[in-house]
């Protein structure tokens, strides 16, 4: 079968459409790969026909973030908004044992069944060497772009969930959010976004100014799991708002922590298994380079003392190593254990694991190892919750309302 490939003319008269998962990241990425000549357009239908699509063309016994960005991406082609001899498909993949490496796969396989395999490119983001014919061109600027976005969307990710909770007036927070943004898109464009210290310092003022009610401290729950289902609203159905609106701080690392978890378990494979030896060094230098990034973060929220200042990502590496293997590396693998171990010793006792029901790494690495951080932590209150197409929000709002209860008497207990 003869795709279509997405080819470097393309760049000129292509729409780029790539599904959601980081509301406030892909804010900032889309002008950053605009200016590399890129056009994406990030999508935002959400309604139940994607999940329809998704069913109608993925298998549903795999993963519900394939289904999920599958059906995105086909929803959007029949909406009717696009021309569809003009728009190329894309989304990245880690290139790892998990399904995300058949994503593409998986959307081909979408295309053909609607008869668009041959009219319709996909585009595979990856630095694992899967689809290298594609017409994708990463430069060096464009790579330092990407960086730097991911990191400020980090930041304000991480200062909004601890201030939206207590807003005054509701949407001050995300407005304060927007205006960042607009202000960042243009430090790209005109020169100035590498002036970290700066722009963390004036973050931290901006969100500063929204006007909170602070009296009552608010019990603060950890969001842990599947990379999809941690931060995409339409996977994990707005789990940070819902947590906010019941009266919680939501507490999120940035995704930065597992492209270092990527970078790490490079350096783990050459350790283990003499992988890597001509290469080992790029893995070293960028784990270094981001996380020096990275205390320039949390060296303003320090200094300023306002805010909670995100974890060092080498206390995350120590801190799940009593517990698991780094050697468990499928998935999310030892880091989901590590960032849940990581938050009760941050005192967030309250975790919240979302995860694709039958991810066979998240069950391993996230339910199976409740039972012994819990031996070592008896007041750590974590619940597993699932998503799929066949599962009912009310439950799952139900399990996490559960979890909820407990935290409230535990904080009580604790008060007393």
């Amino acid at each position: 079968m003869a795709y279509a490939k997405f080819k470097k003319e393309m760049r000129e008269d292509h729409l780029i459409l790539a599904p959601n998962m980081l509301p406030i990241h892909f804010k900032l990425l889309t002008p950053i790969l605009k200016m590399s000549g890129y056009n994406v357009k990030i999508l935002t239908n959400a309604s139940d026909s994607v999940r329809e699509e998704g069913l109608a063309h993925v298998h549903n016994d795999t993963c519900y973030p394939a289904l999920l960005v599958i059906g995105q991406l086909i929803d959007a082609l029949k909406s009717g908004q696009y021309d569809l001899d003009h728009v190329c498909l894309a989304m990245t993949q880690t290139g790892g044992g998990c399904r995300a490496s058949n994503y593409i796969s998986l959307l081909r396989k979408a295309l053909e069944m609607e008869g668009w395999e041959e009219r319709i490119p996909c585009l595979s983001i990856n630095f694992s060497g899967l689809e290298e014919d594609s017409g994708l061109e990463i430069t060096l600027p464009m790579i330092l772009h990407v960086i730097y976005g991911l990191l400020y969307g980090d930041a304000l990710m991480w200062l909004k969930n601890q201030v939206k909770p207590y807003e005054l007036h509701k949407g001050d927070t995300d407005q304060a959010i927007d205006e960042i943004v607009d202000e960042l898109i243009h430090l790209f464009e005109n020169g100035g976004y590498q002036k970290s210290k700066v722009i963390y310092q004036k973050m931290i003022r901006r969100l500063k100014q929204v006007k909170q009610d602070r009296s009552v401290q608010k019990i603060r729950v950890g969001i842990v799991g599947e990379i999809y289902m941690k931060y995409s609203p339409l996977g994990n159905n707005n789990l940070e708002d819902y947590l906010i609106e019941e009266g919680f701080e939501p507490v999120l690392s940035g995704v930065m922590d597992f492209m270092l978890y990527c970078l790490e378990n490079g350096l783990i494979d050459y350790e283990y298994y003499h992988m890597h030896k001509n290469t080992r060094w790029i893995y070293s230098i960028g784990k270094d380079v981001i996380m020096r990034m990275q205390k320039t973060f949390r060296n303003a929220i320090r200094k300023d003392g306002t805010f909670l200042e995100p974890d060092d990502f080498e206390e995350v590496i120590r801190n799940g190593k009593p517990f698991i293997n780094p050697g468990v590396k499928m998935g999310e693998g030892w880091l989901l254990t590590s960032e849940v171990v990581t938050l009760i010793k941050s005192g967030v006792n309250n975790v919240i694991s979302a995860q694709p029901f039958g991810c066979l790494p998240n069950h391993i690495v996230a339910k199976g190892m409740v039972h012994k951080i819990k031996e070592q932590y008896p007041n750590a209150n974590v619940v597993a919750i699932d998503y799929d197409p066949s599962a009912s929000k009310v439950n799952q709002e139900n399990r996490i309302r559960l979890m909820m209860a407990n935290a409230k008497l535990m904080s009580e207990i604790s008060e007393k």
